[in-house]
């Protein structure tokens, strides 16, 4: 069964932001990612989806229920991590993971057993009973992830999981996303993350859905090539990024040009797309040949 099936998805704000342009989608279980820039549509995309907004226009179904007129089943089903979700200080881990069980209609002591065991398991077991305003940024990122352990949902939605977290951190946390037993869709605009954790990847932006494949499928048009970059003649300060073979590249340092030779990457797949990778702050023109 696909985990998601969207056809002309539309969201329009009531300021008139079109945040999704006719989204269409048939996604697979496990983890499939949805990768672009910030404002690129991923998060309004994964509150449509997850029954939190409801799309203006267009059809989405999620473990095969409509997330309109199936809305209050899905919500058992399902279980999101949003991007902006922010804890309350006077709180704890323990009873934040407690609370949002509850809510979901676990018992206190089911939902009880269930949150010590998560918090141990994200790294938070000694903090479990700490207010959480004392904890650092990424340590209260790991109580909405501790969340998700613990509600064991069919699908889990997690919007920039990883958001905030130190280097270690963040690799236990790509441990904890792979040993999830629910299926997971994942925004990120974290390019190393997609490539280590997504089987299937969608690249959105301005709410479009610009191109989508496994990583060999995205990487294939620049397969055997380098990413050469270098500033024109005629582009005074202005980067200029060219894709050519390993020989072609080092032909221009052995002819004494200023270039910078890099591997290509899933960036890269945004600037062959005509886009500004999340990287990079300022892009340059694009030659593909």
């Amino acid at each position: 069964m696909r985990v998601v099936e969207t056809v002309d998805l539309r969201k329009v704000y009531p300021n008139g932001v079109e945040a999704l342009r006719g989204v269409t989608l048939s996604l697979g279980p496990r983890i499939p990612c949805i990768i672009g820039r910030n404002g690129a549509g991923k998060t309004t995309l994964v509150r449509v989806l997850s029954t939190q907004l409801r799309p203006t226009s267009g059809t989405a179904r999620v473990m095969g229920l409509d997330v309109v007129k199936d809305r209050d089943r899905l919500r058992k089903l399902v279980c999101s991590v949003p991007q902006e979700a922010r804890p309350m200080g006077v709180a704890s881990p323990y009873e934040h993971v407690v609370m949002y069980l509850v809510a979901r209609g676990w018992s206190f002591s089911e939902a009880s057993r269930a949150a010590r065991r998560a918090l141990r398991e994200v790294g938070l077991g000694e903090f479990m009973d700490t207010a959480t305003d004392e904890l650092s940024g990424g340590m209260k990122r790991k109580v909405f992830v501790a969340m998700a352990v613990a509600a064991q949902a069919e699908l889990t939605f997690l919007d920039e999981p990883t958001a905030g977290l130190d280097p270690v951190s963040r690799l236990e946390t790509w441990g904890l996303i792979r040993e999830l037993k629910s299926n997971i869709v994942l925004t990120t605009h974290d390019m190393e993350e997609a490539r280590t954790l997504c089987d299937y990847i969608v690249l959105l932006d301005s709410g479009r859905v610009v191109t989508e494949g496994t990583y060999d499928q995205l990487m294939a048009p620049l397969k055997g090539r380098v990413r050469v970059e270098g500033y024109g003649d005629l582009m005074v300060g202005r980067l200029r990024v060219s894709y050519m073979r390993p020989e072609e590249a080092k032909a221009l340092l052995d002819e004494g040009l200023k270039v910078t030779i890099r591997p290509v990457s899933l960036d890269d797949v945004f600037i062959v797309n005509g886009l500004i990778p999340p990287s990079e702050e300022e892009g340059g023109e694009v030659d593909e040949g």
